[in-house]
């Protein structure tokens, strides 16, 4: 047992110090993103299509998304709105299509630059 224990403590010490370092992982790169993608010629019209007749100006929903505030904003949860991670959307559907979906995913990527 005590031939073990160096054994043991060399491994644990190999794996803790592993397991701990970090890697990098940038959030603004996504091979899928080849093009730049433009909130006032992409992004708005498709949530002006899909969402506003449910998500616009005086209506009783948990999100507004009228402007690139509140469409950034919102983000996260919209794109899982959309792949149906949350309640799929938009509402009684159907699906977005996937080269929308990843369009918007695109942008978040990209930093959802109000371009």
């Amino acid at each position: 047992m005590m031939k073990l224990f160096p054994l043991f403590a060399l491994s644990f010490i190999i794996g803790l110090s592993t397991a701990c370092s970090k890697q990098k992982v940038s959030t603004l790169t996504n091979p899928n993103c080849t093009d730049s993608v433009y909130y006032s010629t992409q992004i708005k019209p498709m949530m002006d299509t899909y969402c506003l007749s449910c998500h616009g100006v005086g209506n009783s929903t948990a999100y507004t998304i009228t402007d690139h505030s509140n469409t950034s904003s919102n983000a996260t949860n919209i794109l899982k709105a959309m792949r149906g991670e949350l309640q799929l959307m938009p509402q009684n559907g159907p699906a977005l299509n996937d080269s929308l979906i990843q369009q918007f995913n695109c942008w978040i990527n990209q930093g959802k630059l109000n371009n």
